[in-house]
């Protein structure tokens, strides 16, 4: 998993530790921020707590070398890759007249180029998986002008651009049975880019991000070979496997108060 330090991919991480799992993490941050709790060992002590083996990477999933380093190693350590979660992101929704480029590439870097590196250095381990996925946390390709008039075209360009590598990867590895997919939350997520970015007031409109990780555990536990080019959103997930009561994600007191994310209709 790329970044896992904290929110969606600490909680994707620690459901998966529920059962054992080895979880490779490759993240920056190894102390804690002010505004930003949680560090790559913090992550990896909750997945050791959860009944995990965590390996924690220190690494930038921006550099090519040291992805190709952090996958060869999570390889040899466990013997095989089985799952590879593009979670790292970036996000600034400043409009595209005062967007600084060095931010625009910052996204670009992290969010599209850091999916497609980590994905492709894992491809030849998951070729030799029983039931290999690849999932990105990205939203549907939505073109309609009202997905853009909220003015962050640069960061709908990162976020779209790594949907296109579920896109692509989804057609090339269909033969080898590699299942890649993307997940997006029908309603904003409590994690630090809401309480930090989005506007702190949406915390209490907002899920927990163990709705993402309860589908993300639905996704990947399904047969690689049975749904491939998906953009699956949270909710859809868990009433396909036969949860509809998300009361015990919601954070506020009505559900009528959650707030949409960014590119979903109601459900």
């Amino acid at each position: 998993m790329s970044g896992g330090s904290r929110g969606i991919g600490e909680a994707i991480a620690v459901r998966a530790a529920r059962d054992g799992a080895n979880v490779a993490l490759l993240a920056k941050t190894t102390e804690p921020h002010p505004t930003l709790p949680g560090t790559i060992y913090t992550a990896a002590k909750a997945i050791e707590e959860a009944g995990g083996t965590a390996l924690p990477i220190v690494g930038d999933v921006r550099d090519e070398d040291g992805v190709a380093e952090a996958v060869a190693k999570a390889a040899e350590q466990f013997g095989g890759i089985d799952i590879v979660v593009n979670n790292a992101s970036a996000i600034d929704l400043t409009p595209s007249e005062h967007i600084p480029m060095k931010r625009y590439d910052l996204m670009q870097d992290i969010n599209a180029r850091g999916s497609f590196v980590l994905a492709r250095s894992a491809i030849p381990h998951l070729r030799r998986s029983d039931n290999p996925h690849i999932l990105t946390l990205s939203p549907p390709i939505r073109l309609e002008e009202k997905w853009f008039q909220a003015g962050h075209l640069a960061y709908s360009i990162a976020k779209y651009s790594m949907s296109l590598v579920t896109v692509g990867l989804a057609a090339e590895l269909k033969g080898d049975g590699i299942a890649a997919n993307s997940l997006w939350p029908r309603t904003t997520i409590d994690t630090a880019a809401i309480r930090n970015v989005v506007g702190a007031e949406l915390a209490n409109r907002s899920r927990t991000p163990e709705i993402m990780a309860d589908a993300a555990y639905a996704i990947l536990t399904t047969p690689s070979r049975e749904a491939t080019g998906r953009f699956f959103i949270d909710d859809e997930v868990l009433a396909a496997a036969g949860v509809t009561d998300l009361a015990k994600y919601r954070i506020g007191e009505r559900e009528e108060d959650l707030q949409l994310d960014f590119w979903v209709d109601p459900a």
